[in-house]
């Protein structure tokens, strides 16, 4: 029998609970994000009605009628590769902004957020796997990247994201939740922030155990928290 929201909820905070005692962390220190791209309007309201206050999306097109019913009922959060010419869609809507790997973009977000008076938080998307089929800077290119935006002062970036290779073995994905947690720690050794980066967006359905035990201090939860694919 398929588990109600509530009882997925319930298992998913035992999860992070455990994953916080085994590796020494206060769970007040992990946030959960609930990716609801792949279902409907009205699972995401009983997914803010259940007290989930962090909704996920990556398309706008997909997005809107769930936004423009429900924005003002949670925090949003973009996860997806974000088009320079979406950038007026989703600015101002979205608090957080998962996916900025390119100079263009972040040029974009604050031009755009310069226009309705506003800043945007970001996380740096770095591609720790290597992988060609995702997106984001290498790691290499971080340090370069954050000295060329460091004029763009709307574009305030608070943590850096990675996606891990989907494993069967979770267990397989801890060198890439490592990398991006010690990118994050050298970074700061450098000083290439106004602020200390401090927030680490790593960590899906599949592994975000293992994320956490790495330092994540959010995790991305689709089909584990919110269910299967609908329609």
């Amino acid at each position: 029998m398929a588990l109600t929201l509530q009882e997925r909820i319930a298992e998913v905070e035992e999860r992070i609970a455990r994953a916080c005692a085994t590796s020494g962390r206060d769970r007040k220190d992990v946030k959960v994000i609930a990716v609801t791209k792949y279902v409907s309007l009205e699972t995401v309201s009983a997914v803010l009605e259940a007290g989930l206050e962090h909704i996920a999306e990556s398309r706008w097109q997909n997005a809107e009628h769930k936004w423009l019913a429900l924005g003002e009922k949670g925090t949003w959060h973009f996860i997806g590769h974000l088009q320079t010419n979406k950038v007026k869609d989703v600015i101002g809507k979205f608090q957080y902004i998962h996916s900025l790997d390119r100079i263009s973009l972040a040029r974009e977000l604050q031009r755009k957020a310069e226009s309705i008076g506003q800043k945007v938080n970001v996380f740096l998307q770095v591609n720790i796997s290597g992988e060609d089929t995702k997106f984001g800077l290498s790691p290499a290119d971080v340090p370069g990247f954050l000295q060329e935006i460091a004029d763009l002062d709307r574009v305030n970036v608070i943590g850096l994201m990675t996606m891990a290779p989907y494993e069967m073995e979770p267990e397989l994905t801890r060198p890439v939740f490592r990398g991006l947690r010690e990118l994050r720690d050298e970074l700061n050794r450098q000083g290439l922030t106004p602020e200390p980066i401090t927030e680490l967006s790593m960590g899906m359905s599949n592994d975000f155990e293992v994320a956490i035990e790495e330092g994540a201090t959010w995790v991305r939860l689709g089909t584990v928290l919110v269910g299967h694919k609908e329609g």
